[in-house]
């Protein structure tokens, strides 16, 4: 027999279905014919080895483009590929706004842009860092795991189910477009990169950006809040948020000091692994350890209160109250033990040491002398920026 406290949960998450599926229909009717074609590509289950992985697997609509299983991001926060017992190392990035990234580049000692959490997805082949990241999963054997670019090809241009596919490929690349497999390959990537530039993904529909109608206002806590994200807590330094439509990261890169996730299924293989991020991409000494700093737009988007979420690049992190104090006591409170999780952590007062220690960004975060109250106001407004919000 159901509790009484899971109806009323499971009612509402039917709720919140129902209505994201009127969102996403209503979307729908909006996108060219281009978007639809990448929408019908990125849902699409039958683009990996064993017809069970899209990339909507691993970047779920519903909470904003990243890891949409609430039992995964809770522990190992790495999703399972097409072939059973295969993982990555990190956690999904979120698909939105990604396409606002700018090509890899150097601006005076500091790298800019790029996709992925170490940025080798740099956007020089296509001229789309997010058309470049496209492409990486659909061979990746850990992900979806098919051999050859021709067989998603093929795949996408006869569709086992053509009703997925209201636009077709020829339809919108021309005639004869399946026959360049080559082509046709970077034409699918393309195709994603136009969905995810649309508005169904890069919707700007959050409370935030409802303040700018002048018909709603953020909460006296909210306020507050962005007030210290600005100052006190010096978050604006990474992820610039000021005016309409601001992306809330400068797509730099930075070593945190994140402590390793002891629930990451790379142990199981590699039991000494360390994430060295962009510096590892690049072969750079003075990189080593930097990972793409994210968007904060959606960031607490979640379908039901209790959805698990995951945060850093290996999900350490399982709440914003958690990643906000470490900002604020990462070099004042003790070093863990041992490779505590962050509900250990919290509870012990301490932060395990940083999965790698070298680079560490000091000028920050890490002593902000920030108070309890003044951590719960940054949380508020982060909680600000979930898209599809509703007066």
């Amino acid at each position: 027999m159901k509790s009484k406290r899971t109806l009323p949960l499971l009612l509402a998450v039917v709720v919140m279905l129902l209505a994201g599926i009127v969102l996403i229909a209503g979307a729908q009717e909006e996108l060219t014919p281009l978007e639809q074609l990448g929408r019908s590509i990125f849902f699409d289950e039958n683009l990996s080895a064993n017809q069970n992985q899209s990339c909507a697997s691993c970047h779920g609509l519903e909470v904003g483009f990243t890891g949409p299983e609430s039992d995964i991001n809770a522990h190992g926060s790495v999703y399972e590929g097409s072939v059973t017992g295969l993982f990555g190392n990190r956690k999904p990035p979120s698909a939105a706004y990604a396409t606002l990234s700018p090509i890899l580049y150097n601006d005076k000692g500091t790298w800019i842009g790029g996709n992925f959490w170490d940025g080798r997805a740099t956007g020089e082949k296509l001229g789309n860092p997010a058309a470049d990241q496209a492409q990486g999963p659909f061979l990746n054997p850990v992900e979806q795991a098919l051999p050859s670019g021709d067989i998603v090809v093929d795949r996408v241009c006869n569709p086992s189910d053509p009703t997925a596919y209201p636009v077709s490929f020829e339809e919108v690349w021309g005639a004869g477009a399946c026959d360049n497999y080559a082509q046709a390959y970077d034409q699918i990537a393309l195709s994603i990169a136009a969905y995810e530039a649309s508005s169904e993904v890069n919707a700007f529909s959050s409370k935030y950006d409802r303040t700018f109608d002048g018909k709603v206002k953020l909460s006296k806590q909210e306020q507050r809040g962005y007030a210290l994200f600005r100052g006190k807590g010096m978050c604006n330094r990474c992820h610039p948020g000021n005016g309409q439509e601001a992306l809330f990261t400068d797509f730099t890169f930075d070593n945190l000091g994140v402590p390793k996730n002891p629930e990451n299924p790379v142990y199981n293989v590699d039991p000494d692994f360390i994430d060295l991020g962009l510096g590892g991409f690049l072969d750079n000494e003075a990189e080593l350890g930097k990972q793409k700093v994210p968007t904060l737009r959606n960031v607490d988007k979640r379908p039901y209160e209790d959805f698990e979420k995951a945060y850093m690049h290996n999900g350490y992190f399982k709440t914003l109250e958690g990643v906000v104090n470490f900002y604020n006591t990462r070099d004042v409170k003790p070093v863990c033990p041992g490779p505590y999780t962050e509900a250990e952590a919290l509870a012990a007062n301490c932060w395990p040491a940083p999965e790698f220690a070298e680079n560490i960004n000091t000028d920050e975060l890490g002593d902000l002398g920030l108070t309890p109250a003044e951590e719960e106001a940054i949380v508020a407004f982060l909680k600000a920026l979930s898209d599809g919000y509703v007066p």
